[in-house]
């Protein structure tokens, strides 16, 4: 089921209250390699299950629509500027929005999501201008700049780096996360600062330390990360860990109440 947020509180005069989830793999109707709290459509889950655990969300976060996507490790990114048309029976879940690993937003209510099993979930939001965006940031897309892509569109619907409040969810961390001497090398030209050392002294990645780093210098200061790694929490879902899996999600939503 889903955690508590995890976004402060944002002080009286601000346009809207950000809010920020984070699911673990707890609390939902999926069963075997999913138990039990799966909201991935694409990973051969029953799909009834995860209608219902997308429900859940929805009806435990008052909102009024829900967004995923159909991530590809890519920099695209959609703008919504109402709530889509929900299925009947979905709960008020949207179709997946296509071939796209970033979502904003200036709708209330709207609740915007990404799904990861290792990735990076970057969920970000501008308090004053009503903003809110989520990114998808895997070993490809990050290294794509799909973060630059996301405040870009946050920016053209008025919010500004400097009042950008971000948290990077859960992921694989840099002590885990082992790749080939190449692939660090390649991804540390495109992302400074993700080049690690696992703890067997082979080479890793570190994924939230070079997005932090890039978001610094996009003038994004005000990051938050989830320290939790995937692979070594057993609460949540891990690819890398378990290979056939679930998906949790991070979700951001702006609330006027």
């Amino acid at each position: 089921m889903p955690s508590e947020p995890v976004a402060p509180t944002a002080p009286a005069g601000r346009a809207a209250r950000i809010r920020r989830v984070t699911t673990t793999r707890a609390g939902g109707r999926s069963e075997g390699p999913f138990t039990s709290f799966n909201l991935s459509a694409g990973v051969g889950d029953d799909p009834a299950a995860v209608t219902a655990n997308r429900a859940r969300v929805v009806r435990e976060l008052g909102l009024s629509g829900l967004v995923f996507l159909r991530q590809v490790h890519g920099r695209d990114v959609a703008v919504l500027r109402e709530v889509p048309r929900a299925r009947a029976g979905t709960g008020g879940v949207a179709p997946d929005l296509p071939d796209v690993d970033a979502v904003v937003t200036d709708v209330p209510l709207l609740g915007v999501a990404v799904l990861a099993a290792d990735c990076v979930p970057v969920l970000l939001g501008d308090p004053v201008a009503g903003v809110v965006g989520a990114a998808h940031a895997g070993r490809v897309g990050a290294a794509a700049g799909v973060l630059d892509a996301t405040v870009e569109a946050m920016t053209a619907l008025g919010a500004e780096p400097g009042r950008l409040e971000v948290l990077l969810g859960p992921a694989v961390c840099g002590r885990c996360y082992e790749v080939p001497p190449a692939m660090r090398a390649e991804v540390e030209a495109a992302l400074p600062g993700s080049a690690s050392r696992t703890r067997t002294g082979t080479a890793g990645l570190d994924l939230r330390a070079g997005l932090t780093r890039r978001l610094a210098a996009l003038g994004v200061t005000k990051v938050g990360a989830d320290p939790r790694c995937t692979i070594e929490d057993p609460d949540l879902f891990s690819h890398r860990r378990e290979g056939r899996c679930g998906r949790q999600a991070a979700i951001t939503w702006l609330d006027p109440r």
